[in-house]
């Protein structure tokens, strides 16, 4: 079965498979865009929520997989596009035939120049095909280049993480840590810098020999075993290997296209945080109509209140917990059990007593504080959820002697800067009451 290929009815078969190519290539395209397109929203929103979540793993899983998406959906429909128009082509051939310059009746000077560089009409369906094939391959190539730099990137962290972060090891892993450190950064610039010289250290011959085990050990961190015919493939086709360098500036202008904005004043960015003359709907529960829609920080339950009371929202963050643990030294655990974990384990449930669950929303409430027009109100913060489903913590403050009209809600945090503990406004949000 290994020698399958050599045969030539193999042969006869790909060669017959390539010319009719053409059909599974818009077949894939169509499926694998609308697909795309029905699964970015998703994924954006996915991506929000870890984001507010400060979700270190999964939001450069995500990234990846946002990235990959985008990448796919703008080749993709450039090959659609251009597919079209080599069908487009064909369809005219069969009408018109080749171009008869001629028939054109030009002055010998354009139809010498036309003739040069238009060409013939086949040629020009020729290059189409070229076109369309090659861009249909580098589409998928280009996903494997980004999960490449996210395993590489993986790794660094996953040694920083494992063998030099965590004190509880001993000092010979964590040099061992510093060691394997080294060889990934040292790998990951020559491996970088190699592909982006299509091959330069591969082609020096007492270099290959010292960048040979980097190669090696970096074929499995980046799976680039699994691709490894594509890409030289393409290195060994001129016009594959100008079109790799063609596509680069364009993604990096579709990036730079994507982050503009259009601003109309002079004086207010419309993205900033709330304050006295500025009312962000990230900072009000009710204004949070997009499924894209999350609270950054900290939010009320409406601009407009009617109630006798105002819910006061903080979303949950791992430096707030890291702050608490440094006012209570108490709260500190042996071991950091955040991060990924299973259902099944038992880390969690050794730790979560109720005493400490008391002594931990105990230090969060002193540590946190509301005014309400540098009025001071009394607050009970308890671990809860946000309309959207985020966790964090809330309390909600009885306002019933509160004029009429426009007041300021302020969420005072004490914090610790230079071995002094100061207090700082969290956040400045407006609200009108008007009681029902």
């Amino acid at each position: 079965m290994s020698d399958e290929y050599k045969k030539p009815a193999f042969k006869k078969l790909l060669d017959r498979l390539q010319e009719e190519s053409w059909q599974l290539e818009l077949l894939i395209s169509g499926f694998a865009i609308f697909g795309l397109f029905s699964a970015y929203p998703n994924l954006e929103i996915a991506y929000q929520h870890t984001q507010n979540e400060n979700n270190a793993f999964f939001m450069m899983v995500l990234v990846v997989a946002l990235s990959a998406c985008s990448i796919l959906i703008f080749n993709l429909l450039f090959h659609v596009l251009l597919r079209g128009l080599w069908i487009g082509a064909l369809g005219l051939r069969y009408v018109s035939g080749d171009i008869d310059y001629d028939t054109l009746n030009y002055s010998k000077k354009f139809n010498t120049y036309l003739k040069d560089k238009v060409g013939s009409f086949d040629r020009y369906i020729g290059r189409l095909e070229n076109y369309c094939s090659i861009i249909f391959a580098i589409s998928f190539l280009l996903i494997f280049y980004m999960l490449a730099i996210a395993l590489t990137i993986g790794s660094i962290v996953f040694v920083l993480t494992i063998f030099i972060d965590d004190h509880s090891f001993s000092d010979i892993s964590t040099y061992f840590g510093i060691v394997l450190l080294v060889f990934l950064i040292t790998g990951m610039l020559l491996t970088f810098f190699d592909f982006i010289t299509l091959g330069f250290l591969k082609k020096k011959k007492w270099i290959s020999k010292i960048y040979f085990p980097i190669y090696w050990c970096f074929s499995f961190i980046t799976l680039s075993f699994l691709y490894r015919p594509l890409v030289y493939n393409f290195l060994d086709h001129k016009f594959g290997k100008r079109l790799s360098f063609f596509l680069v500036p364009i993604y990096i202008t579709l990036i730079w296209i994507t982050s503009l904005y259009y601003n109309q004043s002079n004086y207010f960015n419309f993205t900033e945080s709330s304050g006295s003359s500025i009312a962000n709907s990230f900072n009000y529960e009710d204004m949070l109509i997009e499924k894209s829609d999350f609270i950054e920080n900290i939010a009320i339950n409406s601009k407009v209140i009617s109630d006798p009371y105002i819910k006061v929202f903080i979303a949950f963050d791992k430096n707030i917990e890291d702050e608490i643990s440094l006012f209570n030294p108490s709260l500190e655990l042996e071991e950091d059990i955040r991060g990924i974990t299973s259902e099944m384990s038992t880390v969690h449930s050794e730790y979560m007593t109720d005493a400490l669950k008391i002594e931990y929303i105990s230090t969060f409430n002193t540590l946190y504080s509301v005014d309400i027009d540098s009025t001071m109100y009394p607050t009970e913060f308890i671990l809860g959820a946000s309309i959207k489903k985020q966790k964090g913590f809330e309390t909600y403050i009885g306002i019933k002697n509160l004029k009429e009209g426009k007041h300021m809600i302020h969420v005072n945090r004490k914090t610790i800067k230079k071995l002094d503990t100061i207090t700082k406004t969290e956040a400045s949000i407006p609200f009108w009451y008007y009681p029902n």
